[in-house]
């Protein structure tokens, strides 16, 4: 017999996914942090200056000037990389069964969001340092409008997350139109009626001969 299912989905994530979900909407299909490989071009730019900082502090321990400058560069450096960070850690990327949404901030929480419905294409890319990495950029192109989510970038396991969002995309199931925010669900048969019953395998009648 088959137990519960278990979300495995680190409890943060899952409080902050939580937060956003409409009255009805499922449990995000996709909540995830983007790569950490995103941290690596602000850590290279902060390198030098922090070089600088334990050059300025060393150079001579006796002068206050130096010193004081070097523990200025050295502190500016440390808060502006805590704060790439932090910026890091707090943005998620979460996909739903009606919308894609993306937050972030630290102080002033911004989330901007695509309807489903409204998602026309859906593009994976990976570079090489991604896929040695594991990270791939998504764009998604709506309907011939520039959207705030066209493009995603620094997304882990992007091969995984490409099937599970084309899935919930260009499933089985199609879109819908409902609630501005959007909505999957099944698109029910429509019977054929009288009136539409298909006719295309039926004799061309001929026309009148003229004698």
């Amino acid at each position: 017999m088959t137990g519960p299912v278990t979300d495995h989905r680190p409890e943060r994530w899952r409080k902050d996914a939580a937060k956003y979900l409409l009255p009805g909407e499922l449990p995000p299909v996709v909540a995830t942090r983007r790569h950490w490989a995103v941290l690596i071009s602000p850590a290279l730019k902060a390198l030098p200056v922090l070089v600088l900082g334990g050059w300025l502090l060393v150079l001579d321990p006796g002068n206050r000037l130096t010193g004081t400058a070097g523990l200025l560069v050295v502190a500016a450096a440390l808060v502006v990389l805590a704060l790439r960070v932090g910026e890091w850690w707090m943005r998620h990327f979460i996909v739903t069964n009606r919308r894609v949404l993306l937050t972030s901030g630290i102080v002033v929480r911004t989330v901007a969001l695509l309807p489903l419905r409204r998602i026309t294409d859906l593009t994976w890319k990976e570079t090489l340092l991604g896929q040695v990495l594991g990270y791939g950029t998504f764009r998604f192109e709506s309907a011939g409008q520039q959207q705030a989510l066209s493009e995603i970038t620094y997304l882990p396991q992007a091969d995984v997350l490409y099937r599970r969002v084309s899935q919930l995309l260009f499933g089985g199931d199609e879109l819908v139109d409902g609630e501005d925010e959007g909505g999957v669900g099944p698109v029910a048969p429509q019977s054929p009626g009288p009136d539409r019953a298909r006719r295309d395998t039926q004799p061309i009648p001929r026309p009148p001969q003229v004698t």
